[in-house]
């Protein structure tokens, strides 16, 4: 009868409703309890859909001056000693920012030809390039700058990776704010071959300024900006991202569970 489809209708919806919301609380529960693991699973299943639809996309971006933001929006904190949560227990960034980065060196290692340790001079004297781009935040907040700085190429070709390189790590002097340790991040080697990714020391036709990371910082246009390392000191060419912090790809990563590639 039509009462009895109304009900059967009606409890059927109500148990499709009921085992959602049960495996809802199953997801919530397992993921609280096995954070890491969840993160190997999902990652392996989003990797492999970015490996075939963004991974390959590089940017060309290229704002008009009357598109630069008025104010582009400042997220984090310095490692000087007014935020003691970025700074942790070393005083090296604070001495070199009280010279302006006079003693400054980037030390580029690991599985390189010929290791680098370049003055802010030394990459000043590199071929420069500048680029008007669009900056996303994972928190949802865009701004639009011209950034200038050297290629990140031109220190690949002087550093020559040697055959088995597959990632770049990025050091910062700052700490990650909520668990104290080194802020780092890495992406794919190829990634420092893309057309548009630089060693920032400008932004807006100025030096980089201190809360967006001076002296220098890298800018991957694809991708979102809590992997553009501020206050860089040094850069690590690995084979295997796994083998830093705990192994996977970023402090940020590693402690909220951030995705890896961060694409946009």
């Amino acid at each position: 009868t039509e009462s009895t489809g109304t009900w059967l209708g009606a409890g059927l919806g109500l148990g499709i409703i009921a085992a959602v919301a049960l495996f809802h609380a199953a997801a919530n529960y397992a993921s609280e309890k096995h954070r890491r693991a969840t993160h190997w699973a999902l990652s392996a299943v989003v990797d492999f859909i970015r490996r075939k639809t963004l991974h390959h996309l590089i940017s060309v971006q290229d704002y008009p001056p009357s598109e630069i933001s008025p104010h582009f929006r400042i997220n984090g904190y310095p490692p000087i000693s007014a935020y003691p949560q970025a700074k942790g227990g070393d005083d090296t960034y604070e001495r070199l920012l009280a010279n302006n980065f006079a003693d400054y060196r980037l030390e580029v290692s690991g599985m390189v030809e010929a290791p680098l340790s370049l003055s802010l001079a030394d990459l000043r004297a590199m071929p420069k390039q500048e680029q008007t781009t669009l900056h996303h935040c994972i928190q949802g907040w865009t701004s639009i700058g011209r950034w200038g700085g050297v290629p990140v190429r031109e220190i690949l070709d002087r550093c020559k990776p040697r055959p088995g390189a597959k990632y770049l790590v990025f050091h910062s002097f700052g700490m990650h704010e909520y668990s104290g340790k080194p802020y780092y991040e890495c992406v794919a080697l190829k990634i420092g071959y893309h057309p548009q990714t630089i060693l920032a020391y400008e932004l807006n036709g100025e030096p980089l300024p201190l809360q967006h990371g001076a002296p220098v910082r890298p800018r991957f246009e694809t991708k979102l900006g809590f992997k553009m390392v501020k206050f860089l000191r040094s850069i690590e060419v690995v084979d295997d991202y796994r083998k830093i912090g705990d192994g996977m790809g970023g402090v940020r990563e590693d402690e909220q569970q951030f995705d890896m590639g961060a694409e946009i």
